[in-house]
């Protein structure tokens, strides 16, 4: 099944969870029903998606004609088999108990034709076991979708012990079209934010429970150390405390004593009070405070890696983009030294009974043994065949370029042509952008010199994407900016979303485009349109680029990469040496005069 395939989204359950979703598909484009199992939930549901989108409305977020389409896309049912009937994705988001879920599961497998997929929002159950409720287990996945979950970006796409890779691939594609960062990791009690997130919480319990130092002086180390504008007792009292203890009494059933919860935090929860955050802050308390703090994120996430549950850049996007911390735990850890880091968490680990303390993470151990760092790329390659997929990920920057981006690309580009069975690349960015420009907060601490060092080394990884033998498609799914637009014109050839957005705005911040935009830029759609391009900053939509030849095809946005790779399969499916010898061909000529490059074709073609 491919994402253009889906068309109608079905979600069970109608409280804040369901409705946020549907709201969601709804707002993608798709038909969604929306399931519950009493009409009065069912209009609360649809009463919530109203006034969210009312809301939308005032804050001119949404229109009120879109807000009119997206309530219209969404039908209200308590009936079963209405609400599944010609759904090729179904969302399960009641609440989390296991028994009710299985009758839910177990009445869906009936109804539905085997190729439908079933996915359970459920943010702490074990997906491998609501899998063999069905006979669908290669077609069932999770999909936890974060608080609110029309609003918040992240989404946990989870495979069970039989999801196939092609339900995962689809999923995390289905993400992205609406509008999610997905994040792809196995079945495992917390899947990834929840393990190190909901320890950081039972942490600043036993903080504060052990008279290490008080509310006011946690909240103050976690808000430094996390770089983050709310401590975890504030979090707590806004999102209610219940929430926490019953995610670490999951942690600790599933994990065992090193998970057990806080004295405090249990009696917190029974008092069914808020916390006090009023005191004043001693700095060596805050100090120590932060230190246990980072000790447990550092040796939590080392964990998630040893088992295998998640890439450290999927971990470290559910911290940046999920919880909005300044930097995930793997960079946390480069910047402090992960000899540092294991100090941290060994000194952690002391602070535990002795019968609850795990080992020490061997891949940490073995990294501060050398006093070396974790692999954490900003940039993600996938192969799909002869295809790579390279996909620029700092979404919560819109993908900005900066030294390590640039690095990065250059190191992944490198790994595409020095593998002989990668013919075609596509080139895409994760979020809502492309990539939206030069990182002007790295920009602005270089002195002359290093600022010409990182100009130098944009337009080698760029001028590398021309002259390398892979043919590279750029993907424009967003904001396509500076540096962004820059990097799309060095590539052969460049598609876009409907949503997309692009120019060479620079002047606008007192500079000029300094990657090859100048150059490239007149190439493509002749001196004097280029030239009020840039002297105006003006940007394009996708429909005024492509009608002036700045890129080749625009297509809706949940057909974007379908078609980008169906391009580059047919281009993969050509003669190899033809291929190159033609883009090279094609690249020199524009370079030099025509008889110099009549005569190049006639060599390269002999």
């Amino acid at each position: 099944m491919r994402p253009s395939d889906i068309r109608k989204v079905c979600v069970l359950g109608a409280g804040t969870m369901g409705a946020g979703i549907a709201q969601r598909a709804a707002q993608s484009g798709y038909q969604v029903t929306l399931r519950d199992i009493e009409d009065r939930f069912v209009q609360g549901g649809l009463d919530n998606i109203r006034k969210t989108l009312e809301e939308g409305v005032r804050r001119k977020k949404v229109t009120q004609e879109q807000s009119d389409t997206i309530i219209g896309a969404i039908h209200g049912t308590t009936d079963m088999a209405e609400a599944v009937e010609g759904a090729q994705l179904v969302i399960e988001a009641i609440f989390e108990d296991m028994d009710i879920k299985r009758q839910v599961f177990e009445e869906v497998d009936k109804l539905c034709p085997p190729e439908t997929i079933l996915v359970s929002n459920t943010s702490s159950l074990s997906v491998t076991e609501m899998a063999r409720i069905t006979s669908r287990g290669p077609n069932f996945a999770g999909l936890h979708y974060f608080y609110p979950a029309a609003i918040n970006r992240l989404l946990e796409v989870i495979a069970g012990d039989e999801t196939s890779d092609e339900t995962m691939d689809l999923l995390m594609d289905l993400g992205r079209i609406m509008g999610k960062i997905p994040i792809r990791c196995k079945d495992s009690p917390g899947f990834i934010v929840n393990r190190y997130f909901v320890p950081y919480l039972n942490e600043a319990c036993r903080l504060v429970d052990e008279k290490v130092a008080s509310i006011p002086e946690v909240e103050a180390a976690a808000c430094e150390a996390f770089g983050i504008g709310m401590g975890p007792f504030a979090l707590m009292n806004a999102t209610g405390i219940p929430i926490a203890y019953h995610s670490q009494c999951s942690l600790h059933d599933a994990l065992g004593e090193a998970y057990a919860p806080s004295s405090l935090l249990k009696a917190q929860f029974e008092k069914e009070e808020k916390w006090d955050l009023e005191g004043d802050v001693d700095p060596a308390a805050k100090e120590l405070a932060a230190k246990r703090l980072l000790g447990v994120e550092f040796a939590v996430a080392s964990q998630l890696i040893e088992e295998g549950v998640c890439t450290t850049e999927d971990a470290d996007l559910g911290a940046t983009v999920g919880l909005r911390w300044a930097n995930g735990p793997f960079v946390m850890m480069n910047r402090i030294g992960t000899k540092e880091a294991r100090y941290l968490v060994g000194a952690w680990l002391q602070t535990l009974p002795e019968a609850a303390r795990f080992p020490m993470p061997r891949s940490l151990e073995e990294l501060a043994a050398g006093d070396s760092k974790w692999s954490v790329s900003t940039v993600v390659t996938e192969t799909d065949g002869p295809v790579a997929i390279i996909r620029v990920s700092r979404p919560a920057a819109l993908n900005a370029l900066n030294t390590d981006v640039l690095e990065d690309l250059e190191e992944a580009l490198e790994a595409v042509e020095a593998d002989p069975s990668l013919r075609v690349a596509i080139i895409t960015g994760e979020g809502n952008a492309f990539v939206a420009g030069a990182d002007i907060k790295e920009m602005v601490t270089k002195t002359p010199l290093e600022a010409r060092a990182f100009t130098q080394l944009g337009h080698r990884v760029f001028r590398r994407i021309e002259e390398m033998d892979t043919i590279v498609i750029a993907a424009i799914n967003g904001y396509a900016l500076g540096g962004g637009m820059e990097m799309a014109l060095a590539c052969d050839i460049i598609l876009a979303s409907e949503k997309a957005r692009v120019g060479l705005p620079e002047v606008g911040l007192g500079i000029h485009p300094g990657f090859g935009g100048t150059q490239r830029l007149p190439r493509l759609v002749g001196r004097w349109k280029a030239k009020e391009l840039i002297l105006t900053a003006q940007q394009l939509s996708a429909k005024e680029a492509k009608a002036i030849g700045m890129l080749n095809e625009v297509y809706p946005a949940d057909m974007l990469m379908e078609k980008a790779r169906a391009m580059a399969h047919r281009i993969a499916g050509m003669g190899p040496v033809a291929i190159k010898l033609a883009k090279h061909a094609v690249n020199r000529g524009v370079e030099i005069d025509l008889d110099t490059a009549l005569n190049y074709e006639v060599e390269s073609v002999s």
